[in-house]
C-alpha cells in the first residue's frame, strides 16, 4: 500500500477517534506512519484528506445498506422498510462514523474547505440512494429525480442520523417510518382540476 491509502486509512481511523475538529495532521501521519508532507502532496491539505476520508467511509456503507442483497421489490413500501433498516442498523453500531456527519452540520462553518468537499459529494450520494430504494443503474437516473427523490431520501437520512445521535432510545425504527409514509400517501387528496 502506498502513501495516499496510507494517509486515506490512518485519516479514518482518526475521524472515528477524535472527530473532525479534533483530528491534526500529525494524527493523521502518526496513525499512518507517513509524514507531513505527504499530505500535501496526495491530497493538497489536511481538509481535503479527511473530507475523502469521511467520503470513502459513507461508500464503504453501501454493502450495509444492501444488506448483503435486497430482498424486497424496488420502488414497493416492503423496500423502504428494508432500506431503512439497514440503514438504522449502521447507526446503532458504537463507534457509529453517522455522528461525523452531525458534527459537520453543527461546526461546519469552523471547516469550510471540509464542508466545501462534502457539499460537492451530496449530490452524488442523492444519486446513489435513489437506486438503493428504486433499483436501477447510478448513471441512469435523471437529474430532476436526483433533485427530488434524491434529496428526499437524504432528508430523511439526515433526521434519522440527528435522531439516533441525540436520543437512540426515542428515534425511530423502519417499521415506523414506513408507517408514517403510508399515512402521508393516503392522507394526500388528489388534485381538483
Amino acid at each position: 500500500m502506498g502513501h495516499r491509502e496510507d494517509l486515506l486509512e490512518g485519516a479514518q481511523r482518526c475521524l472515528l477517534a477524535k472527530g473532525f475538529l479534533r483530528t491534526t495532521a500529525r494524527d493523521i501521519v502518526k496513525e499512518s506512519g507517513t509524514n507531513l508532507a505527504s499530505i500535501g502532496y496526495h491530497y493538497g491539505s489536511k481538509d481535503a484528506l479527511v473530507a475523502q476520508a469521511y467520503i470513502g467511509m459513507v461508500e464503504g456503507m453501501s454493502d450495509a445498506f444492501e444488506g448483503g442483497e435486497l430482498q424486497e421489490e424496488p420502488g414497493s413500501l416492503e423496500r423502504f422498510t428494508e432500506v431503512w433498516a439497514n440503514i438504522i442498523g449502521t447507526m446503532r453500531d458504537p463507534g457509529s462514523m453517522w455522528r461525523l456527519s452531525m458534527e459537520i452540520v453543527a461546526m461546519g462553518d469552523q471547516l469550510p474547505e471540509v464542508r466545501e468537499h462534502l457539499a460537492r459529494a451530496q449530490r452524488e450520494g442523492a444519486r446513489g440512494i435513489v437506486t438503493l430504494f428504486h433499483g436501477g443503474r447510478e448513471e441512469d437516473i435523471p437529474e430532476e429525480r436526483v433533485d427530488t427523490l434524491g434529496y428526499f431520501y437524504l432528508t430523511l437520512m439526515m433526521g434519522l442520523m440527528a435522531q439516533w445521535t441525540f436520543d437512540p432510545k426515542s428515534a425511530p425504527e423502519a417499521g415506523q417510518l414506513a408507517e408514517g409514509l403510508r399515512q402521508v400517501i393516503e392522507g394526500v387528496t388528489p388534485k381538483r382540476p
